[in-house]
């Protein structure tokens, strides 16, 4: 264990960002497995900037790579264009 005040405190603030990060990858997740479970074209086109903002987000604080986010908001906008 941390002996020094600033490590204990660095610990506390590290677990409080991991559970942050952890909780809003999750939510986009979700929201990802939302959008490609849609098979209306208006539903997609709604959810998809929703889902764009927050892998921005994600990749701006570093909680996922910003080739990851770039990779998924082209996939996700190919399917939204493709549906009929």
């Amino acid at each position: 264990m941390a002996n020094h005040k600033s490590a204990i405190k660095r610990v506390r603030a590290n677990a409080t960002k991991r559970l942050r990060n952890r909780y809003q990858a999750k939510t986009t997740r979700n929201l990802i497995k939302r959008l490609r479970g849609t098979t209306v074209k208006t539903e997609a086109v709604e959810l998809l900037p929703r889902v764009i903002s927050m892998l921005d987000r994600l990749a701006k604080k570093n909680v996922i790579h910003k080739n990851k986010a770039s990779n998924n908001k082209s996939k996700l906008t190919k399917f939204v264009n493709a549906l009929a």
